[in-house]
């Protein structure tokens, strides 16, 4: 037996041992009942982290949110959770003076701010406004609250928003009329609010100030903004914030620029990055307040491009990019006490990685590599990080400034780790597309042994701007695949981050030669490296992108396969692109928009491949789905069954691009690994 033989006959070998010991593998009911830990915020002193964790309430079918506070200068302390459950209580803020938590919990279907005094005792509202408070960041000084609110276009105050949604529901007729785009977005149809902000004493004794009057925009932004999007200026006399000016273009435009505005709204927002037609985002101001951070691409139209590392002088209108050597893309600011150093995470190689940024000479330092991490604070030479990997939930880390003494701080799935067995994963390389490197990992079953082949779940991710990184995915989670017998392979083909932006650029206009490519190629890579996948027992699946890629794959590459399974993908590129809410999505990805260039459309458009289809398909599409409407998958239903072909279509008619529900996390599963197994004739 050859080396490579030889090692992996010793890892399969060390699975399997594992596995006798452990009481079942990982399943898809313990991923949905697993605590999510997630958004740390370190006091002032950096003695006391407070976060999230969302908990399942599986007769409810929902995850429920709760805020937790963890003391630091005590080795060994216990979290403690701060609020019930009952709140659903979020986005924890520390006070000045680090004496007092503030948070969002909702109460009577009202979503307002909330206090708790750090060294315990009950927590308290504080606002008491007509309309939900969205988000929310403190003025430096504690005394003022910055927050975001849903207002109708035509009103300067919450209670105007207020009378017109109590005046609505005494409407019978439910007609909706709309005079532009976006008529729905994500998950919702619109209802002609936009996120504003607004600003208040803390303490209530005046009404709130409108900001962002004349801003025709969401602030932040729809459907994953954040208070990342705006910031306080450090003596509490400016506000900083990121916007797309919607207008009749906001669904193709990605213009988001930088705005400022005094606090006390005497004049109007001032855009500070109009010259920059693309994404400006995130701004930070620097400790003195001389100096603006923020984050800008340099193509517009593209969602995707690399987000470079911006410092605008205030005072003279001068800029430059502190990063240009830096081929990553950063994430949201962080800023070391002294000014000198920027901290941000990004997708790198497989992982996502905490960096320092020299802010005088851009020199990226690598601080935690190994996972992804998934949210982070800087306090002096003290960083929290949640991270997580293959076979970890989220949990806290702490490690010094400089990337030092790691320690895990938090345990919330110990427990429940205790009783599964995960497998490793193993990866890998090969020369893909235009002979470039290309990473994919595979992971074998968790009860595999020496010598035997298993069927294999190919997995494609979906972006395509995306990838498959180390981390415990909460929905396309490996492990499930391999606690049900299954191998798994993964490519992180031509298009995925972490990698560069050229290699990410390289999927654009080729979403079905460059990526297929890869796949095929890393398909043929793994089979030769790992003896025990069996190349005549292996189905494809995948989901957004890589549903597309799966129908794709159903015309043009379906010899490999026993069955395909496709959630939530694109069937006709075509229709696709009348039907999406995104616009600037298809028209950067096609080169231009369909009526102009049909022929872009058509060059990889599954629908036109459904002559040539033959494998059995497992088709799920979510009728809340906007971003891919479900008549994608209804239409490739259609399609399977009217070619006699075996299918079924799995329809959630409450979830939206992503399936979120715990049981119906569950039935997905479930229904997905039973059709795998079916053609893969296992038992």
């Amino acid at each position: 037996m050859n080396f490579r033989l030889a090692a992996c006959a010793l890892a399969l070998a060390a699975a399997s041992g594992a596995a006798m010991a452990a009481q079942h593998p990982f399943n898809a009911h313990d991923l949905a009942i697993m605590d999510r830990v997630s958004d740390p915020h370190l006091s002032p002193n950096g003695n006391e982290v407070a976060f999230i964790v969302r908990s399942t309430d599986w007769d409810a079918n929902k995850g429920v949110t709760s805020v937790w506070l963890l003391d630091l200068s005590h080795k060994g302390a216990e979290p403690r959770r701060v609020t019930d459950l009952k709140l659903n209580a979020g986005s924890p803020a520390f006070s000045p003076d680090g004496k007092t938590l503030y948070f969002l919990a909702t109460e009577k279907d009202s979503t307002q701010l909330w206090s708790a005094p750090v060294a315990g005792g009950a927590p308290a509202q504080v606002t008491h406004l007509p309309l939900d408070v969205d988000n929310f960041k403190l003025s430096p000084d504690g005394k003022s609250l910055l927050f975001s609110s849903q207002m109708f276009e035509d009103c300067a105050t919450l209670e105007c928003t207020r009378e017109k949604l109590d005046a609505q529901k005494k409407v019978k007729a439910t007609g909706r009329l709309y005079h532009r785009l976006f008529v729905r977005h994500w998950d919702e149809w619109s209802d002609h609010r936009r996120g504003q902000l607004f600003v208040m004493p803390l303490d209530g004794s005046a009404k709130p100030i409108l900001l962002t009057r004349g801003i025709d925009g969401d602030v932040p932004s729809k459907p994953d903004g954040s208070n990342a999007e705006y910031a306080w200026s450090p003596d509490g006399k400016m506000v900083y914030f990121d916007v797309r000016i919607a207008g009749k273009t906001e669904p193709w435009s990605t213009n988001f620029d930088v705005y400022s505005v005094p606090a006390d709204a005497s004049s109007a927002p001032k855009n500070l990055t109009a010259e920059n037609k693309a994404w400006d985002a995130f701004p930070l101001p620097s400790r003195d307040g001389k100096t603006l951070y923020y984050l800008a691409m340099k193509v517009p139209g593209f969602e995707a491009d690399r987000f470079g590392i911006m410092a605008l002088d205030l005072a003279s209108g001068a800029r430059r990019e502190i990063d240009p050597h830096w081929d990553r893309s950063a994430g949201p600011l962080e800023l070391s006490a002294d000014g000198k150093t920027l901290y941000t995470a990004v997708a790198d190689e497989g992982n996502v990685a905490l960096y320092a940024i020299d802010v005088a000479t851009g020199k990226p330092t690598k601080l935690l590599s190994d996972g992804s991490v998934m949210g982070f604070d800087v306090v002096g030479d003290k960083v929290v990080a949640a991270r997580q990997d293959f076979t970890h939930p989220t949990d806290l880390y702490t490690l010094t400034a400089q990337g030092k003494d790691l320690a895990q701080v938090t345990h919330f799935n110990q427990a429940r780790l205790a009783d599964i067995e995960f497998s490793k994963a193993h990866w890998f390389t090969f020369k893909g597309w235009n002979g470039d490197t290309v990473h994919g990992y595979v992971m074998p079953p968790v009860d595999a042994k020496p010598g035997q082949k298993y069927p294999v779940a190919f997995l494609i991710h979906g972006g395509p701007q995306g990838a498959w990184p180390d981390e415990f995915h909460y929905r396309w989670n490996p492990q499930t695949y391999a606690g049900a017998g299954f191998a798994v392979v993964a490519i992180n083909f031509h298009g995925s981050v972490g990698y560069g932006q050229a290699f990410t650029d390289a999927i654009s206009q080729h979403w079905g030669d460059r990526p297929l490519e890869d796949l095929q190629k890393g398909w043929a890579a793994a089979l030769k490296q790992f003896p025990y996948l069996d190349a005549n027992n292996a189905c494809a699946l995948g989901a957004s992108y890589g549903g597309y890629m799966v129908y794709w794959m159903a015309g043009v590459w379906n010899k490999p396969w026993k069955c395909f399974v496709d959630h939530d993908g694109v069937f006709d590129a075509r229709m696709m692109y009348y039907a999406t809410d995104e616009l600037w999505f298809e028209e950067h990805e096609n080169g231009g928009t369909q009526f102009e260039h049909p022929e872009h459309y058509e060059k990889f458009n599954p629908i036109d491949h459904v002559k040539d289809w033959r494998v059995p398909m497992l088709v799920v599409h979510d009728s809340r789905d906007y971003r891919i409407p479900v008549s994608q998958g209804l239409g490739a239903f259609t399609a399977l069954q009217r070619r006699g072909i075996p299918s079924e279509f799995l329809n959630f008619p409450d979830e939206d691009h992503l399936v979120l529900k715990p049981q119906n996390s569950v039935m997905w599963h479930e229904t997905v690994i039973d059709w795998l197994k079916r053609w893969t004739q296992q038992d």
